[in-house]
């Protein structure tokens, strides 16, 4: 299995597929797929991934990397039934400069989530996909897991270098960090 650096490296048929929402940003300057697997069927995983945010469910880090965090200010460890109902239109607020949301452009459970935002001149493209894969590890429940592909798309980036070595970093570690804390939440 290639799971790249830090276990959340893209299949090479998740890089060249089209994904929902790849259409909202059709000339990207900059692409960052990631993907991993988790243990549990998409149907278990969907409720985690529908609440995640700033204001919502938080950003699911493992113990370890909250564990500096104040109580209060750390993801959730439940699914909380309020916020389960997203719905496309819906605006939520994202991580970056202050005032930076994601309108919701498409719901599709439990297979994709799709996010847009304009922040000046940058369009903003964030698919989270979801599909039936092996387990993690390939032991008992083979077959039960879920393949997670996210994609974000980016145009009008004025330094395209910077976004891909900073920015795809800063990207590889928040999703290694997700992955991990997704995996402690389902296993």
């Amino acid at each position: 299995m290639n799971t790249g650096l830090l276990g959340v490296g893209p299949y090479p048929e998740e890089v060249s597929a089209i994904a929902p929402g790849d259409a909202l940003v059709p000339d990207p300057d900059v692409v960052m797929d990631r993907g991993f697997d988790l243990p549990g069927p998409p149907v278990a995983v969907w409720p985690w991934i529908v609440q995640l945010g700033k204001e919502r469910s938080g950003w699911y880090l493992p113990r370890w990397a909250e564990a500096p965090i104040p109580a209060a200010r750390r993801a959730l460890r439940t699914i909380d039934p309020a916020l389960q109902d997203l719905s496309a239109g819906d605006v939520i607020a994202d991580w970056g400069a202050p005032g930076a949301t994601f309108e919701i452009v498409s719901v599709d459970p439990p297979r994709a989530l799709v996010h847009r935002s304009q922040r000046g001149s940058l369009t903003v493209s964030w698919a989270i996909m979801l599909r039936p894969a092996a387990a993690p590890g390939g032991g008992p429940g083979a077959g039960n897991g879920t393949r997670v592909h996210l994609r974000l798309r980016l145009a009008g980036v004025k330094r395209r270098r910077l976004v891909e070595l900073g920015g795809g970093l800063f990207d590889l570690l928040t999703i290694a960090g997700l992955a991990a804390g997704l995996r402690e939440r389902l296993g």
